[in-house]
């Protein structure tokens, strides 16, 4: 099979199931920055602290990305093609919560707000915390044009906030401080 098949070279692409969209279109940027998510989460993987959490969790995380993704690569009237392999994530948002609540306590108890930075860990998990919140921004703004399966919002709500607690986290296994953020003088 060949990479490349030149049906792009118009500014279109392929959903699932068959139709075809403009490259600019809400739902490509929707599901493209889940790609890039899916990619900073690989890299992540990279530099986590095995302390922190486990190569399992990241990877399940990159699976759950890859069937979000596919959700929003079919149009809501092509839903079914997906299957039941591809129609849920299988994090569940309970266990993640639980996920943050252990993280948390790794971490000592938040006094300020908190500017990305300190060990390379943190530094990547606040990457994908980044990431996260700009794909739910764009999900956000697909919904606007057409139904979308709340599962998505909120498991990319809750990844963000599970990315924020384990950046904080790695600073406190790492043994470094989180960054304050102090408001300074003009």
């Amino acid at each position: 099979m060949k990479l490349y098949t030149r049906t792009g070279d118009d500014g279109s692409t392929g959903l699932f199931g068959g139709d075809r969209v403009s490259k600019s279109h809400p739902r490509l940027a929707a599901y493209g920055t889940l790609d890039e998510l899916n990619s900073v989460v690989g890299l992540l993987r990279l530099h986590a602290d095995p302390a922190c959490v486990g190569q399992d969790t990241l990877e399940r995380i990159q699976h759950d990305l890859f069937v979000l993704g596919a959700i929003l690569a079919t149009p809501p009237d092509r839903q079914a093609l997906l299957g039941q392999r591809l129609s849920r994530p299988t994090w569940s948002l309970e266990a993640m919560e639980a996920d943050i609540d252990r993280l948390t306590a790794l971490a000592p108890p938040m006094t300020t707000f908190v500017l990305p930075g300190g060990a390379p860990g943190a530094a990547h998990a606040h990457l994908a915390r980044t990431v996260c919140r700009r794909a739910e921004r764009e999900a956000v703004a697909l919904t606007q044009e057409a139904p979308l399966d709340p599962a998505v919002l909120h498991y990319l709500n809750r990844l963000s906030d599970w990315c924020f607690a384990l950046a904080r986290a790695e600073n406190a296994v790492a043994g470094v401080a989180d960054i304050a953020w102090v408001a300074k003088e003009g």
